[in-house]
Formats: structure tokens, C-alpha cells, sequence
């Protein structure tokens, strides 16, 4: 692990949202293993909310998959991670509410909870499997320029 992953491991640790992941992926019942660069994947996870196929609190990565189609799309996974470093940049559990106005603002801009989302979009919307339907607005009449 590099210097920057075992601080993130241990500012989500100090901050409590990796225990949290753990203590949800537990009450999931899902397989916990040890990841790559300081993560911890719970797959398996069947619970119905969030809808999304991968989340993360903390270190911890709670997916729908196996560990082994994780670790096998290290686009994924990169994306995820990046989320757990945005945790710990957030301090913890202030992130979840940031993220929920982000999704709202996104939602109110794009009709999509990711397209302008800050966070998704600093982790990657494809790497995601998200879809960028953002659509540049037109610049108002005579803004930029002289109209004739």
C-alpha cells in the first residue's frame, strides 16, 4: 500500500464510517474479504436499498457481485475507491449528506442523480457505469458577443 492509501485506511477508520460499513455488510449477511490497497469488499449484498450494484462506507465496498468479478473489473473498483478516499477527504459521515445534495442538484440539472454529480464525476461516471447526459445550456442572446 502507498503512503496515501494507509492514510485514507486509517482516517476512515478514525472517523468511524469503516466500522459502520463493516457493522452494515454484517447485518447484510454478506462475505467480508480483505482488498486490494487497504479495502474491504462485502459481496453478496441483497438488500434492496441503495438500488446501486456497488457502494461504498469507509474502506469497505458492499457490492451485489462476488469478490472475484470486483477485483476483476479494476475499473469498478477504481471508482469505488475513489469514493472511499472522498469519505475520508470529507471527514466521514459528513459525505453522506454532501453526496445527497450533490445527487439532488444532479437530479434538478440532468433529470439523472449522477450526470452532475460532483463526486461521481471526480470517481468517473463510466468507470461507474454511469452515462454523462449532461447537456450544455445555450448561452444567452448577446452573451460573448455583439449582436447585429
Amino acid at each position: 500500500m502507498t503512503g496515501g492509501q494507509r492514510a485514507r485506511q486509517f482516517a476512515n477508520l478514525a472517523n468511524g464510517t469503516t466500522l459502520l460499513g463493516m457493522a452494515l455488510a454484517r447485518a447484510a449477511g454478506t462475505a467480508l474479504s480483505k482488498g486490494p490497497r487497504g479495502l474491504v469488499i462485502a459481496s453478496g449484498y441483497t438488500w434492496r436499498v441503495p438500488f446501486a450494484g456497488a457502494f461504498v462506507l469507509g474502506n469497505v465496498v458492499i457490492c451485489r457481485i462476488s469478490t472475484e468479478q470486483l477485483t476483476a473489473n479494476q475499473a469498478l473498483l477504481g471508482h469505488e475507491e475513489k469514493h472511499c478516499s472522498q469519505y475520508a477527504c470529507c471527514l466521514g459521515l459528513p459525505f453522506l449528506p454532501l453526496y445527497f445534495l450533490a445527487a439532488g442538484w444532479s437530479q434538478l440539472r440532468t433529470g439523472n442523480p449522477a450526470s452532475a454529480n460532483f463526486f461521481e464525476r471526480r470517481a468517473g461516471l463510466a468507470a461507474g457505469g454511469y452515462v454523462d447526459i449532461r447537456t450544455p445550456k445555450p448561452a444567452r442572446r448577446g452573451a460573448g458577443g455583439i449582436e447585429v
